[in-house]
């Protein structure tokens, strides 16, 4: 209910009211029955009120402040005092005419008017009866109307259902005024003297806490009962109300309670931990002050981190976000910003470290000690990002601690491999519960340097998932353009990387999203040949396994021709982990029998590596000899580095078919399909019978079975292959052979050519054929990788099948 001043005495009657009286008193049913009795004017001066709304029998305040609105009153007052009172549709309308006004109002008698010192008239009214605007008759000086009676239905004096809304309406009217801070405690007192019910229903009415336009709306129910339960809706309505308030002032008093007493507990804590010789939280936030006065950072991050530890000061030390955000400042206080590591320019000095701990890999270390040339030139040079792409166990991470060590740099190492949440790179927001940076942030605090060798392994694995995509975030970590200043989720500030070191490693590039790998300087790190892999094991693996195991270098002794051995029927990879474990069983077995005093030879013959290691079992690497039709050495690159691969074909009986087995993907088997077709349209030049390809079915098979297999490059081998078949003639000896053909007969030139150099040469391999486009490959190769073999360069079918085939017919050659 509206907040209203209520004077009233029941005792008094309407008709004792003066000029003179002090106090307007309720309606009585007697003053009720008096007023209904009376008759309404034809035409009244209508006041348009702007916001309230006049109801029978209840007395209400207004202030005149127009000018047509005083003359009204003022006329009027000196005449019968009868005026009709109607709401305006608009509230700042000035003038407003019939057209703004509503047609509903009350015929009000004027019971008071006084002048107050602004200038403006308030007037005390009283409703009586409700009208009809007809027809307005003037507008000046004031509005006047034509009106009707609006008739009032009204229920009967016995209807019980009528008498229980009555008192539900004054019930729940005590109950608004007991609860309401607003309305005062006579307002009771007024409601329970009101007789009359139709008064009682207005009263309310007039006094509810609603807006015009639902007044208005009240006030034009003609039937009294409906506005009867109309009315008991909005009380309804304001109980709730000022229910909802309730609770939530209550719980605000609760809350305020509740904090009061934790600063009291906090307060007590505090001097405790001070008695105990503890820290404060105060003395924890000072000293997070004085450490920031000693950091290196520039204006815009030392303001943050004043901001920042002002609001930690202003927290409640009991609530969870205090030790995040006491977390997130001492994150800012660990990082390294702008302290960096003297870089050592020793150039021979570096070269010789390098050379130390990694056998080969010159590209690798001529890219590094250039590196180190340039930057002792220039001192402010942005560090590369190099990527080291090759085969598994060839040394790409361990690289990285020897650059680390050459530069004089502190190194960190991040492993990629099945990273799936973007948030490991980039950090999660400070909102989460057990929030934490990225992990290249956690880095580099652990480096302790902003310019670390920061090793990115296996980048290759990265990979996607409902999380985000890492690779796309570490997009900005690897573009020396962005890198300088990398944002971090929980940090929430830019972190220069421009001056670390990033090396990436990879076993394969396709795998490499094009753009991150666009943005890496690619370096690749072959596999090794068996030369290098014997003195890989004498110079590293053979004394750190010694050295693991106990032992020193006089209790074993494993010579070049047994490494050999063991590298060759034992291992069959590009790098050297397989090689490593292989000597360590025969360190190992040479521990057992130190431990169990028990004789041994210290020198290892090739009986004893038989006897340790078992029989060779690598010997399938070797290449077969030519006594069949139809058998072709191949060249295959694989993910650990170079293969040699056999291709079968056969001919029986049948209509033509070709089948293919061995695990073939789909371009290996077009491979053989253009093989096939190229031989059946050249069949004249290559001297064959076309009847024949009718009558025989042709089978290709390309061990091993287990094994996928795809790629166009044993194009050249499959069609070698099927020619032999057909012709019975011999493939020549020692040869292996690869490149991609066309339809035309044309020999294309394919990848990965130094892996398949080192796999020809383990596998004894003589002679090499290889498209003339491929040339150039070979050339970038170092001569020792390539001593002991010949390389036969082709463009088209016809010159390797005048090399890869001899006139000789193999053993029990077949008729066709």
């Amino acid at each position: 209910m509206a907040k209203t001043k209520l004077t009233s005495v029941d005792s008094l009657s309407f008709q004792d009211i003066t000029e003179d009286a002090d106090l307007i008193p309720l309606m009585t049913p007697e003053d009720e029955d008096a007023m209904n009795k009376e008759d309404l004017p034809q035409i009244l001066p209508i006041l348009p009120l702007r916001n309230t709304v006049l109801f029978p029998g209840v007395v209400i305040p207004i202030t005149a402040g127009r000018d047509k609105s005083i003359k009204l009153i003022n006329e009027t007052n000196k005449g019968d005092k009868l005026i009709g009172v109607v709401s305006q549709k608009e509230e700042a309308n000035e003038d407003p005419g019939i057209q703004d006004i509503n047609r509903i109002g009350t015929v009000a008698q004027i019971l008071r008017v006084l002048k107050m010192p602004d200038g403006n008239t308030t007037v005390i009214i009283q409703g009586k009866k409700r009208f009809e605007v007809n027809e307005v008759m003037t507008s000046d000086p004031y509005m006047t109307a034509t009106i009707s009676e609006v008739a009032e239905a009204r229920p009967a004096a016995d209807n019980e259902e009528f008498k229980a809304i009555i008192d539900s309406i004054k019930e729940m009217a005590l109950e608004i005024i007991k609860d309401s801070p607003n309305i005062p405690s006579e307002a009771a007192f007024a409601i329970r003297n009101i007789e009359s019910t139709s008064f009682l229903v207005n009263f309310v009415s007039s006094n509810l806490n609603i807006t015009v336009e639902e007044k208005q709306q009240l006030l034009e129910i003609n039937d009294l009962k409906e506005r009867a339960l109309e009315t008991m809706r909005h009380m309804n309505v304001e109980i709730q109300k000022l229910s909802l308030r309730q609770d939530i002032q209550s719980k605000v008093e609760s809350d305020i309670s509740q904090q009061q007493r934790e600063y009291f507990l906090h307060q007590q804590m505090k001097t405790i931990q001070e008695e105990l010789g503890g820290t404060s939280y105060e003395a924890e936030i000072e000293e997070m002050r004085a450490r920031s006065k000693s950091k290196q950072w520039d204006e815009k991050v030392g303001e943050h981190f004043d901001k920042e530890l002002a609001k930690l000061q202003r927290m409640n030390p009991q609530v969870a976000e205090f030790s995040i955000q006491r977390n997130y400042l001492e994150l800012i206080l660990d990082l390294p910003w702008n302290e960096f590591s003297q870089d050592q320019f020793d150039l021979k000095r570096a070269r010789k470290i390098l050379d130390r701990d990694h056998y080969g890999l010159e590209d690798v270390k001529k890219r590094i000690i250039e590196y180190l040339a340039v930057l002792k030139l220039r001192n402010d040079m942005k560090s590369p990002i190099l990527c080291l792409y090759g085969p598994p166990g060839v040394g790409k991470t361990s690289l990285g601690k020897s650059i680390a060590e050459a530069l004089g740099r502190e190194y960190v190492r991040m492993s990629l491999g099945g990273l799936r949440d973007e948030a490991e790179i980039r950090g999660h927001r400070k909102t989460y519960i057990g929030a934490m940076p990225g992990r290249v942030v956690q880095s580099i605090k652990k480096a302790g340097t902003s310019n670390p060798v920061f090793v990115l392994d296996e980048i290759d694995k990265l990979s996607m998932g409902h999380q985000g995509d890492p690779s796309s975030a570490m997009l900005e970590v690897l573009d020396p353009e962005q890198n300088s200043s990398f944002y971090d989720n929980f940090l929430e500030l830019g972190y220069d990387l421009s001056k670390v070191m990033f090396i990436a490693t990879a076993n394969s590039l396709s795998t490499i999203q094009p753009a991150l790998r666009d943005r890496m300087e690619i370096i690749n790190v072959s596999g090794y040949t068996i030369e290098e892999k014997v003195e890989i094991a004498k110079r590293h693996l053979l004394p750190k396994q010694l050295e693991e195991h106990g032992l020193s270098k006089t209790d074993l002794n494993i010579g070049k021709r047994q490494l050999e051995k063991i590298v060759e029927g034992y291992t069959r990879e590009s790098g050297v982990r397989g090689l490593e474990k292989q000597v360590a069983k025969m360190v190992r077995h040479a521990a057992m029998k130190i431990a169990m005093e028990e004789p041994y030879e210290k020198k290892v013959t090739n009986e004893m590596v038989e006897e340790v290691l078992g029989p060779p079992r690598m010997e399938r690497d070797k290449y077969e000899n030519n006594e069949v039709a139809g058998v072709v050495t191949g060249l295959a690159w694989t993910r650990v580095g170079g293969d040699i691969l056999f291709v079968e074909s056969i001919l029986s009986r049948g209509k033509g078919q070709l089948t293919m087995t061995g695990n073939l993907g789909k371009v290996m088997k077009e491979s053989a399909t253009i093989a096939l077709e190229f031989i059946k349209s050249n069949a004249g030049k290559l001297g064959l019978n076309p009847e024949i390809f009718g009558k025989y079915n042709v089978h290709i098979h390309v061990p091993e079975g287990a094994t996928p297999k795809d790629g166009p490059s044993a194009g050249i081998t499959m069609l070698t292959s099927l020619v032999s078949l057909f012709t019975q003639r011999k493939v020549k000896k020692s040869l292996a052979m690869t490149g991609e053909i066309t339809l035309r007969g044309k020999v294309l030139p394919v990848g990965g050519i130094k892996e398949k150099i080192l796999a020809a040469k383990r596998a004894r391999i003589k002679e090499i054929m290889l498209s003339e486009d491929n040339r150039k490959d070979i050339e970038e190769i170092k001569p020792e990788y390539l001593k002991g073999l010949k390389f036969h360069y082709v463009k088209d079918m016809e010159q390797v099948l005048d090399v890869a085939l001899t006139n000789q017919k193999v053993k029990n050659a077949k008729q066709l």
